[in-house]
């Protein structure tokens, strides 16, 4: 949306700039720091927290910043706010309760912390941008009904591949074509993948291990195909998606979906390993109108029936501001579940499971998520992946075989399961019958 930078450039000059929380520093989080600090008039964040305070403290001075207050109150934050210091706490809550912030950036990539944060912001009514796709592909569409309720908007961000795809997908749609497949390029998809295995790609890159053997497992990927899923209304065509291997350019992959499947399944998201431009995204689309079929073949995109569009970059942290603005100045989401969801990450062994075991975090070394749709979900009683940490093992599970409910005990307590269960309620089948009749 090119009209932002005029819209907060507008809000620069009158010395009113949007104001911002982030909940989050680590690599991702000091990288949205600096990019508002000093890329964006009419954008000030004045507030930052980290379970560990240093990291915030670190995120602000690697951003220039040195001037910082520490605040263990709302009343501290609010006065910290009023007289233009720069605030970090190891309370996220404070963000959320504070006076004078206008939405929340949520970063921290965790479950039931971003579940609690963000029902706290909601009850709060501020705006919140997520970077978390893990939170979002497990009770997105829940924390959107109450989001909805309380008159303020849950977004995912622009710069992560989700977003990217759904720009995209707009536009798209915005020119009269017809999307049938979201599509995101990998380098690498290696469900075994854990963070012993990728500990030195993470050292070069400071990043963590197993936020990074996420990314290779293809659990992250499955978690931001499936926020793609539930923003369009696309499905998966198989569990795990069909994730082609293909070393040629995007375009010439048109030739490998048939269109009518594509159309009566209506869309599908799906990645592609080894493709060109990497790391980008990709939206193949038809058009029923045979002039403008001319038109596109003149314009060098082909005779169809597919036609294909892509981005060759996503710049993450650069964009995430962008999705700050596009909700607080024009109320639009970049992406948001469009009512229950239609795609979900299953929990699927990664080596043989023991009976008795406590299953690790996303990324770790014993499970990997991969999608599949929510209808079959339901009805198989399958383990959401965003939920499989903490859950004791009531049996031996082999190794790729997907988990369900009957196969664990939850922990107690979760707001995430709670959420998670209500979700099932509210979109129950038998429930939207009822309200469509």
């Amino acid at each position: 949306m090119i009209i932002i930078d005029r819209a907060l450039q507008t809000r620069a000059a009158a010395g009113n700039p949007i104001k911002v929380g982030m909940i989050g520093a680590g690599f991702m989080g000091r990288g949205i720091a600096n990019q508002i600090v000093n890329s964006v008039p009419g954008m000030e964040l004045v507030a930052i927290s980290n379970r560990q305070i240093s990291a915030a403290k670190q995120a602000y001075s690697e951003a220039g910043i040195e001037d910082i207050q520490v605040v263990a109150t709302v009343s501290e934050l609010e006065d910290a706010i009023a007289n233009g210091k720069y605030a970090v706490t190891e309370d996220a809550k404070l963000l959320c309760r504070a006076e004078g912030i206008d939405a929340l950036i949520e970063v921290t990539g965790a479950v039931e912390f971003g579940a609690q944060i963000v029902m706290e912001a909601i009850a709060h009514c501020k705006h919140v941008i997520m970077m978390n796709a893990e939170l979002d592909g497990t009770i997105g569409p829940i924390l959107k009904v109450y989001a909805d309720k309380a008159g303020v908007i849950l977004s995912a961000c622009d710069g992560d591949q989700p977003g990217v795809q759904m720009n995209l997908y707009r536009f798209v749609k915005s020119i009269g074509l017809t999307p049938l497949l979201c599509g995101n390029i990998k380098g690498l998809q290696d469900p075994y993948r854990n963070p012993t295995t990728q500990e030195g790609f993470a050292k070069r890159w400071g990043q963590k291990p197993h936020m990074v053997a996420s990314f290779a497992d293809g659990t992250k990927i499955s978690f931001e195909q499936a926020i793609v899923a539930n923003a369009t209304g696309m499905k998966v065509a198989k569990r795990g998606m069909l994730g082609y291997d293909f070393n040629g350019h995007v375009d010439e992959m048109t030739q490998l979906y048939d269109v009518e499947q594509l159309k009566e399944l209506g869309g599908i998201v799906d990645y592609v390993v080894g493709a060109k431009p990497g790391p980008g995204v990709y939206v193949f689309a038809t058009h029923d109108d045979p002039k403008q079929q001319h038109y596109l073949n003149l314009y060098k995109l082909g005779e169809g029936p597919l036609y294909s569009f892509y981005t060759p970059y996503h710049l993450c942290h650069f964009e995430v501001p962008l999705s700050v603005a596009r909700a607080v100045l024009f109320g639009d989401a970049v992406m948001s579940p469009l009512a229950g969801p239609l795609v979900d990450v299953v929990t699927t062994a990664k080596i043989d499971l023991k009976a008795g075991e406590t299953l690790d975090g996303i990324g770790y070394y014993m499970t990997y998520g991969q999608c599949e749709n929510s209808d079959i979900v339901q009805q198989q009683n399958l383990l959401p992946m965003g939920l499989a940490e903490g859950c004791r093992l009531k049996r031996d599970i082999s190794k790729d075989q997907v988990l369900t409910y009957e196969d664990i005990e939850l922990p107690e307590g979760r707001l995430c399961d709670q959420l998670r269960a209500e979700q099932n309620t509210y979109f129950a089948p038998e429930k939207i019958l009822v309200a469509v009749g």
